[in-house]
Parts: C-alpha cells; sequence; structure tokens
C-alpha cells in the first residue's frame, strides 16, 4: 500500500456501557486537527548471567496499554462527551420554552471512576483498532484571537483490539465551533456576582483540566484493570492589555476570584431562541503570577496565570454548562 496522509485516519469516541467493554461503533467520529493513539508495553530485561559479557540476553513483556492525545476545534456535541469523561457528572434538560434543545450541566463526580470511554481509530494505511477503558488524563480548552476555539486532550487506554474485516465505517457528524467573537470573560468577586460583572477584553486564554489517572496494576494481569482519576488539577492562565493594577494587587493580597468564560454561537439558531453555547465557571481562582510584557511600539501585555481552588461555599470547583441538540450522552 502507498503512503497515507494523516488526515486520512480518524479517531471516534464512544461512551462504554460496561466499563472497559470496547463499544461497536463511535457515537462521534472527530474531525482533528491531530491525533496519535499507540500501544505501549513495559518490559523487564533478564539480566540472568550466561557465560558472556553482554548485558542481557532476553526481555518480557509485563504489561501492556495504550496512550495517545487528539486536538481539534471544539464541536458543540461531541465536547459533552470529553466534559463527561473528565467530570464524571451531567445532569440534562430541556432548555426553556424549547422542545429539541437540551442543557447540559457537567460538575464533578466524588469517584474514582469517571465514565469510560473507547476509542475507535480508521486506520485506512494497516488495521482498524479499537481502544477500551479510554480515560482522558487532561483537557486542555484554548480560546484566542484569530482562532476558533479548540481543545487539547491526553488519553490512556487498554491495549488496542483489532476490529475484524470489514473493519469501521465511519460517519462525521456535522457539529457547530465557535470564533474568538462568540467568547466572553469575566472575573467577579462570586459565582452570583459573575452574571452582572463587565466582560473583559483578552488575547487569549487557557484552561487545562487534569485527572491525575492512575492505572491499577495488578500482579496476576498482564494489563490494567482498571485506569482511575485521582486528584483532579484546573490551572490556566489569561492574556489581557494591561490597564491597572488589579490583578496584581489581588495576587499579592492572596483575594481569590470567581472566573466564567462563554461561547455563544449566536450565527447558528437551534430552536426557538437558543444557540450553540458553552460556559465554564471557576467559583474560585487565585492568581499565581502576573507577568507584565513591555515592548517599547506595543502596548503593556500582562499575562495572568491562576489556579482553581474548591469553594467551601459554593461546594464546587468547576460547573460546565453546554447546550446543545443532544437529548442523552448515556443513551
Amino acid at each position: 500500500m502507498g503512503r497515507i496522509l494523516g488526515r486520512q485516519a480518524l479517531l471516534g469516541i464512544s461512551l462504554e456501557g460496561s466499563r472497559g467493554t470496547a463499544e461497536t461503533d463511535a457515537q462521534y467520529w472527530l474531525s482533528l486537527l491531530s491525533k496519535s493513539i499507540d500501544d505501549v508495553i513495559e518490559q523487564v530485561v533478564d539480566e540472568s548471567a550466561v557465560g558472556v559479557i553482554e548485558d542481557s540476553a532476553d526481555a518480557k513483556i509485563v504489561k501492556k496499554s495504550a496512550k495517545g492525545d487528539m486536538e481539534g476545534y471544539i464541536g458543540d456535541k461531541s465536547i459533552g462527551l470529553l466534559l463527561l469523561n473528565l467530570l464524571g457528572a451531567d445532569d440534562p434538560d430541556e432548555a426553556q420554552d424549547e422542545t429539541t434543545v437540551w442543557k447540559h450541566v457537567f460538575t464533578v463526580l466524588q469517584s474514582a471512576q469517571h465514565p469510560s470511554l473507547t476509542l475507535l481509530l480508521d486506520d485506512p494505511s494497516t488495521q482498524d483498532y479499537k481502544y477500551p477503558l479510554a480515560m482522558g488524563e487532561s483537557l486542555e480548552l484554548n480560546f484566542e484571537k484569530g482562532k476558533p476555539a479548540t481543545f487539547k486532550m491526553g488519553v490512556r487506554s487498554k491495549a488496542g483490539v483489532v476490529v475484524d474485516y470489514p473493519g469501521l465505517t465511519p460517519s462525521l457528524a456535522a457539529e457547530h465551533d465557535f470564533l474568538p467573537r462568540h467568547t466572553t470573560f469575566k472575573f467577579a468577586d462570586s459565582l452570583a456576582e459573575l452574571g452582572a460583572a463587565s466582560a473583559i477584553d483578552f488575547k487569549k486564554c487557557n484552561i487545562k483540566i487534569d485527572q491525575n489517572l492512575e492505572d491499577d496494576d495488578v500482579a496476576n494481569a498482564g494489563e490494567p484493570i482498571d485506569i482511575n482519576n485521582k486528584e483532579m488539577k484546573i490551572e490556566g492562565s489569561i492574556e489581557i492589555i494591561c490597564e491597572e493594577e488589579t490583578y496584581k494587587t489581588a495576587m499579592l493580597d492572596g483575594t481569590a476570584k470567581a472566573m466564567r468564560i462563554s461561547l455563544t454561537n449566536d450565527d447558528v439558531d437551534l430552536g426557538n431562541a437558543s444557540h450553540p453555547s458553552l460556559q465554564i465557571d471557576l467559583a474560585r481562582v487565585k492568581f499565581s503570577e502576573v507577568a507584565r510584557k513591555m515592548d517599547n511600539k506595543d502596548f503593556i501585555i500582562a499575562t495572568l496565570k491562576f489556579k482553581a481552588f474548591y469553594s467551601i461555599y459554593d461546594a464546587q470547583m468547576i460547573e460546565v454548562q453546554l447546550t446543545n441538540q443532544v437529548e442523552d450522552y448515556t443513551a
């Protein structure tokens, strides 16, 4: 077979009905900017003496698994399945005054077993594979002037399972993306005040959710029997034109802020009055660094690095609301 372009390979995702059991088809085939998923092994070198000075005569495989990553535009449907995998809980309901539009509310499930995915690889160059028990190691959301909103997700799973002939049959579903002009950024003293807070002009922003995965390895299995999430960490940064000392003062005083980044694609009508939307609320963030760039021929730019914390008062760290035409990701 001749050379194959990476864009000819497609990656799909599906929520697993039984944890660690591969699904037969994808709920969403993703249109990605880049992707990678490959089997990896751990091996033990046999250092037994065989009467020569060479260091070893064999190596034995003790574990098989898979790792990869994917990057693409944030679509209003598929991003919900990734958020469910990372955060763990979704409470969907019909949007107000609508019958075919749903509002999903993703929150942190207080469990070490967030819902697992199957990754499906349609590879025209070699062989199609299914990767069960796929868990997102981290999910990074990026918002920047001049570019559509993007995500990047690192994943871990069990080793790939060969898909028998005739293989997978991908079908890409239409999704709605988000552009920079669809984005609003806010800080406030509390979650309750975010709605009335003034929007802040920004150059770029990123939020990274890391769920600190750990393979559950046992002596009598050659692959992880589970991949568990542990402590969740959320960090990020935002770049703004520096006009005041507010954020530097907040950093030096250790002052906490609530933060919201919301995206509404008002170019698309989903129902009577609804549009595809994504809203990320962080209940309590503190600035760890405020760095200013002072080029002579440009405005002063400040990069604010922040870390999210659990708010005892609000009983949450993060909440994500997603409006689309997906009724139930578990169906």
